[in-house]
């Protein structure tokens, strides 16, 4: 049995791994702890095998307002409970990095291979790429440091772009049909990736995405079928896509960003779920 340690309560990622494992039997004991709480760090971290950070600010803001609170979660306070895991003795730290570090999203084709430097282009990404610099610092024989940078994570419950999304496609009779390539996670893959990380007790950066690269398009229309709905697709709104790249909401939606899929595949299998079915269980669940 694995003994497992969520900080950072109530995340939907957190909470659908916690659900995951117990639909799925794995011999894993799952703790939570909420670290909003202001007595955490008395908190008793010995005898864990992995520590599953999730605790973060994971939508990006332009808020200037905001940049110290980014750097003082995604930075600082991921490096506190990293610090006291390895002091406690834990085996192995599970950090939720993203993709966000490598940049923005482009309206050219854009392919992320192992080679590809870190760029973060914004305080969240930036946030991130800090926090794994300073884990890496920490990490050694004793102490297993893993690094997730995945792409957008969605499922049934996602927060962020997807829910967005789909609300857009199920309302809209005509989509436009404009090609673009996303590395896309879904959530169900995402869990058996981190459970299977956890048994094997490994370390260093990983990119965990789906088999498939998704385009936007495709995507909406699958959502509208998934509602009974049949949208039609036509390449009139293609320039106007195309002019309105500086407008950050049409970049995320109709930008391309890529993981290069050799660097996804691992000794193990968790890319259990094919797109058409994911869309299925996200939109029906």
């Amino acid at each position: 049995m694995k003994k497992v340690l969520i900080t950072g309560a109530n995340s939907y990622i957190g909470t659908s791994f916690e659900k995951y494992v117990k639909e799925n039997n794995v011999d894993f004991e799952i703790d939570t702890l909420d670290l909003l709480n202001p007595n955490w760090q008395e908190f008793d971290f010995s005898g864990y095998d992995s520590v599953f950070h999730v605790a973060g600010i994971a939508h990006f803001s332009k808020d200037e307002s905001k940049k110290d609170l980014y750097y003082k979660v995604n930075t600082e306070l991921t490096e506190k409970v990293a610090m006291i895991a390895k002091k406690a003795c834990v085996d192995q730290f599970i950090f939720m990095s993203s993709i966000i570090v490598y940049g923005d999203s482009t309206s050219g084709k854009r392919i992320i291979t192992k080679q590809t430097k870190p760029n973060p282009t914004d305080f969240y990404g930036d946030s991130k790429w800090q926090a794994e610099q300073k884990l890496n610092k920490l990490s050694d024989s004793t102490f297993k440091v893993v690094i997730v940078r995945p792409p957008m994570i969605y499922g049934k419950g996602s927060k962020g772009n997807y829910p967005r999304l789909s609300k857009i496609s199920k309302k809209l009779l005509v989509l436009p049909d404009y090609h673009n390539e996303r590395s896309m996670l879904y959530i169900g893959n995402f869990c058996e990736f981190i459970k299977q990380i956890i048994l094997v007790q490994d370390s260093g950066i990983f990119f965990p995405q789906n088999k498939e690269y998704v385009s936007t398009s495709d995507l909406m229309a699958k959502i509208a079928s998934c509602h009974g709905k049949k949208a039609l697709k036509i390449k009139l709104f293609n320039p106007l896509i195309k002019n309105l790249f500086f407008n950050d909401s049409i970049k995320k939606m109709f930008g391309n960003l890529t993981y290069e899929k050799e660097i996804s595949k691992y000794n193990f299998d968790y890319q259990l779920i094919d797109f058409e079915k994911s869309i299925i269980e996200t939109e029906k669940g």
